[in-house]
């Protein structure tokens, strides 16, 4: 059946879990479809200055643009070298992690583009996957080897690391540190309000889980837990912090939990977004970072909540 927005308020689609996440959804509020034609939609920053957000449709080797004032789509890069996960540094530049280009790079302003990372210790990187940029210019990133096991997302080829790793790159030196060895096929990452835990999902653990580390001395990981082990079909990819600790998941893989699933900053669920399609990654975006948006495999999605993302999300 074709998606249809609800006509009612408050939109069904949104469903409390627990009573206390009836403080962030808006009951004159309703899931918007914006877009529709991807084949797997991922990877999204909102720029508030330029007033639109950009995301990648990976298979399809492009990143495309939603403008805010009109509506509208088009192409912002293509190819992308089969770009996933972005975000923006402190100075409003894009950092983009590609699959195909196995690396992580910048954009200036001046459309140049540089090279944050492409090795470590004399070895390619896998597919970079995910990726934010802390307060002190840092930039984190996921390495799973998603984007080297076939021609769809990337280049099918062997990996030169051994492990699927999470990297730190020095905002100033760009010298590249591994954080984290011992995650089976990290994704998608984000800090804490006060930066002081990192939450990173492990995407190819049976159950799959969403870990926790304690950010030690800002640039270090210690103290691996599991923050919430996953039920059978639920498979987070990307995610996004609001102000209050809340993990607001992209979630899926089968249609009772394709959608959105937030989280508290206790590890219990207390939300859903439920979507007709699996959302792999999602950001806050708007003129007051309260409005959501979700990419889904096909289609990109938005609702307007009663929280804000946190700075850098």
């Amino acid at each position: 059946m074709t998606w249809q927005p609800s006509e009612r308020y408050p939109d069904p689609s949104i469903v409390a879990l627990d009573p206390s996440f009836k403080k962030y959804h808006l009951a004159l509020s309703a899931v918007e479809k914006l877009w529709t034609g991807s084949r797997w939609g991922e990877g999204p920053v909102w720029l508030g200055d330029a007033r639109c957000l950009l995301w990648s449709d990976i298979p399809n080797n492009r990143v495309l643009k939603w403008d805010e004032t009109t509506g509208t789509v088009s192409e912002w890069r293509k190819p992308s070298n089969n770009a996933n996960g972005h975000t923006r540094d402190r100075q409003g530049r894009i950092i983009a992690c590609e699959h195909a280009g196995r690396r992580v790079v910048r954009f200036g302003y001046d459309g140049s583009i540089t090279v944050i990372a492409e090795s470590f210790q004399g070895r390619k990187l896998n597919s970079p996957n995910d990726v934010v940029v802390k307060s002190d210019g840092s930039i984190w990133f996921t390495d799973p080897p998603f984007g080297t096991y076939a021609f769809y997302e990337g280049n099918k080829l062997q990996a030169e690391l051994p492990h699927t790793n999470v990297y730190r790159v020095d905002g100033q030196s760009l010298e590249i540190t591994l954080v984290a060895d011992d995650i089976d096929h990290p994704n998608g990452l984000a800090f804490s309000p006060d930066e002081s835990l990192l939450y990173i999902i492990e995407s190819r653990s049976e159950p799959r889980n969403i870990l926790a580390y304690d950010v030690v001395g800002g640039t270090k990981l210690a103290k691996r837990r599991v923050f919430y082990v996953c039920k059978p079909g639920e498979t987070p990819d990307g995610f996004r912090v609001d102000i209050d600790g809340n993990l607001w998941c992209g979630w899926g893989m089968t249609a009772e939990y394709d959608g959105v699933r937030v989280l508290n900053a206790g590890g219990e669920p207390i939300g859903h977004i439920h979507l007709p399609e699996r959302c792999a990654n999602l950001c806050f975006g708007g003129r007051h970072r309260n409005r959501l948006f979700m990419s889904a495999a096909q289609s990109l999605f938005s609702l307007y909540v009663n929280t804000q993302g946190v700075a850098g999300g």
